[in-house]
């Protein structure tokens, strides 16, 4: 790793600047982006200026304010530009495997913010105020990195112009479900050249037979989550052929079912399982041990409303867990992963979307991505792309790292500010809350300050700079 964080990080933001536009925005990119990275407790814009420019904080807060919530730069031009920059350090450990879409939510008290309704938030767990935002993010066992980021409109937002003017929601923005949105990251996704990888979703997606279909069209294999109610048709059988043609009226194409001749939901054949169907397989290492649990596949054909289809659906694999202090099957999966794939490798696959936990937990609990104070439609989007950025700094510098050290990494990376730039009261370092892995939320932060810190680089393991620096340490 050549030079100093802190040059490494003035390299990353430079490269990513030309994405900008106007060359005025890239001072006030550079230290949002900076501030990101400090262990703050609060990383909205008024403590963000204050960190970054003690002895101006209302200019900065301006400047800072106006490039995230006013500034007319793209967020799809830039978060290309930090994927192009961040995949090889992904990649150095591996090719993508997997492209991971998911959501998450950030609760919100009042009706103004941009998107805000009454709807299920996975933080609370129950239906509530709050925003949601739809994600795709590539990943392969060592990292993961956003790649596209969008909020949910819902249709009480979308068709009031009202509220869609003051929070400068776009005229071609409409109203897209959730399965719609992913869908259309992941064709944009493929017409930006990522290389293509099985699409792993939960069950809030994978429900989605439309999406599943369209999926296949693409030439994209999936492990899609899905509930215990769906319905299949087990191994080695499907829906009833058309009737033939009686000679009279037009003669029918489509499949049908009968009083006798109906599918099963997915419990109900996990249930009916033989014990031999069950095998125990660990698919990776995890913080406490390894992860092991009971699993069994079929293969089946999908029996969503086939009775209107002209072509029978093809054999998948139905993938269910059961672990084995559970009464009852706790997990089920669709997947058109190859027919010829090992039993290990198509769960270790299909249980890589625990990635899209990480990224999450670290845009949540390290970079602020929950902490944006404004109402807007681009400021949300500003701000989330900015997180992203910084995000991808810490990837990129966790990459470069020996896999025994990246773990340690994670757990302390650390940056200094330069020395003209000693933090205003107002912005005193408290450590960055860090809590259970957990894709919608952030524990409660350790409070108390850091005062005197020795001056560390991002990552342990570099030597400290010998001039004198304010350091804030993320934790």
């Amino acid at each position: 790793m050549a030079g100093t964080s802190e040059e490494r990080f003035s390299a990353y933001v430079e490269s990513l600047s030309a994405a900008l536009g106007h060359a005025d925005r890239r001072g006030p990119f550079r230290d949002y982006c900076l501030g990101l990275l400090m262990p703050i407790e609060r990383k909205s814009v008024e403590p963000l200026a204050a960190l970054t420019a003690p002895q101006r904080t209302a200019a900065q807060h301006q400047s800072l304010l106006h490039v995230v919530g006013q500034g007319a730069w793209s967020d799809e031009r830039v978060l290309g530009a930090i994927r192009d920059l961040v995949l090889p350090a992904i990649t150095r450990n591996g090719a993508i495997t997997a492209w991971i879409i998911d959501d998450t939510g950030f609760p919100k008290k009042g009706r103004h913010s941009v998107g805000v309704t009454r709807q299920y938030c996975g933080q609370l767990g129950k239906q509530d105020n709050c925003q949601v935002a739809v994600s795709l993010s590539i990943a392969n066992q060592a990292a993961s990195l956003p790649v596209a980021y969008r909020l949910y409109l819902p249709d009480s937002w979308a068709s009031d112009p009202v509220r869609r003017s003051k929070a400068g929601v776009p005229d071609e923005v409409t109203f897209r479900t959730k399965p719609e949105i992913a869908l259309d990251q992941i064709q944009a996704a493929l017409r930006a050249g990522i290389p293509p990888a099985p699409v792993l979703m939960d069950a809030g997606y994978g429900t989605d037979t439309d999406l599943r279909t369209a999926l296949t069209e693409l030439g994209l294999a999936y492990a899609a989550g899905i509930q215990p109610h769906t319905t299949v048709w087990p191994p080695g059988q499907g829906p009833l052929p058309p009737k033939p043609w009686s000679g009279r009226g037009r003669p029918t194409s489509r499949w049908r079912r009968d009083a006798e001749h109906q599918p099963v939901t997915v419990k109900d054949l996990a249930l009916g399982l033989p014990t031999s169907a069950w095998e125990t397989i660990t698919w990776r290492e995890g913080s406490a041990g390894p992860l092991t649990s009971r699993f069994a596949r079929q293969r089946v054909r999908a029996a969503h409303r086939d009775q209107s289809l002209k072509e029978i659906r093809p054999e998948e694999w139905l993938l269910v867990e059961w672990s084995e202090d559970k009464e009852q099957p706790t997990k089920y999966w669709l997947s058109t992963l190859p027919d010829d794939m090992s039993f290990a490798d198509l769960v270790e696959t299909t249980k890589l979307r625990w990635r899209i936990e990480r990224d999450y937990q670290d845009l949540k609990q390290e970079v602020g991505l929950g902490h944006y104070e404004g109402r807007g439609w681009r400021g949300f989007h500003h701000h989330a792309t900015l997180c992203i950025a910084a995000y991808g700094f810490l990837i990129t510098e966790r990459s470069a790292l020996p896999p025994s050290r990246q773990l340690r990494a994670r757990k302390r990376p650390q940056v200094a500010l330069p020395p003209r730039r000693r933090p205003h009261p107002a912005a005193a370092a408290s450590p960055a809350p860090r809590g259970e892995l957990h894709r919608h939320h952030a524990t409660a932060p350790r409070r108390g300050t850091r005062q005197n810190a020795q001056p560390l680089s991002l990552l342990p393991g570099t030597p400290p700079q010998t001039q004198t620096s304010t350091t804030l340490v993320t934790q």
